[in-house]
């Protein structure tokens, strides 16, 4: 078929090691015919993110914090079973995980600093705001 098209980089220099990933192949589900009930497509891919050295230590801690609610024993796993072929999911599962690795490794975002809001900004807002009211207060047909 091919030869896959890895390394499948995380952020900057890192990527996904091989040699640390873990293949599983079973029959997808769904609609397909007798291909389906006879090849092995589904693709699932696990990662010990506990036990993994190929990671920055502080990546490590901030991933494992972040999946916490998806890791099994300090293993994520992802699936993939869109395509007909195996190779295609492994592709996909491949992706998937890497993606997945650098939105969990990201640092996070700067917090926000509050800026007062300068004077004469401040004051203008409220005259327009005073005119605005005044012109509508206007519009009332009481003084006939």
């Amino acid at each position: 078929m091919g030869v896959m098209s890895g390394p499948y980089v995380i952020r900057g220099a890192v990527s996904l090691p091989e040699a640390e990933l873990m293949w599983r192949f079973s029959r997808s589900s769904g609609p397909g015919g007798q291909h389906v009930n006879t090849s092995d497509s589904q693709v699932e891919l696990r990662f010990d993110l506990a036990a993994t050295e190929s990671l920055p230590e502080v990546w490590k801690a901030r991933a494992l914090e972040r999946l916490a609610s998806r890791l099994v024993g300090g293993v994520v796993s992802v699936r993939a079973s869109e395509h007909r072929s195996q190779w295609r999911n492994r592709e996909t599962a491949a992706v998937r995980l890497a993606a997945l690795l650098a939105e969990a490794t990201a640092p996070p975002p700067k917090p926000r600093r509050k800026k007062k809001i300068p004077r004469g900004i401040n004051e203008r807002r409220l005259r327009e705001k005073k005119q605005r009211g005044d012109t509508k207060r206007g519009r009332s047909g009481r003084d006939w």
